[in-house]
């Protein structure tokens, strides 16, 4: 299992009041943009914004970072035998296959394998390291 990207939460009112800022800030423009229930989400640089009313938002509020990973089953695996949980089961979005979880001592994670056509656009083609690969 590899972290393909993590990002920070940005809790916002206003997504479009609060995007400007961002791409002069990041020097970029969103890599994602889109809705999912009652909130919007950009994704621009290393931050996920998140916009919507309080209550919605606060349905979401629980993880500190959005991590994507290559691999959610092998997230799911090394989370519950290191004593974490999954809080919120595996669901699909616009984005791909997700779930929340707590890990042992508490912190709140949204776990994401992104579907693979946002791999190849975001990422770029993935590297697989070997052990024997690794820098010493």
């Amino acid at each position: 299992m590899a972290v393909l990207k993590t990002y920070a939460r940005l809790w916002v009112d206003d997504l479009d009041v609060s995007l400007p800022s961002l791409r002069a800030l990041v020097g970029a423009e969103p890599d994602l943009r889109f809705a999912f229930d009652a909130i919007e989400l950009a994704a621009i640089g290393d931050f996920l914004v998140i916009a919507g009313p309080p209550e919605e938002r606060a349905r979401y509020g629980h993880a500190s970072a959005t991590v994507i990973v290559d691999d959610l089953d092998a997230v799911v695996a090394g989370l519950t035998a290191a004593g974490g949980e999954i809080t919120t089961p595996e669901a699909t979005g616009p984005t791909g296959r997700y779930l929340y979880s707590r890990h042992a001592g508490g912190a709140e994670v949204e776990y994401v394998e992104w579907v693979p056509e946002l791999v190849a656009r975001i990422i770029g083609p993935l590297v697989v390291r070997r052990p024997a690969d690794t820098p010493r």
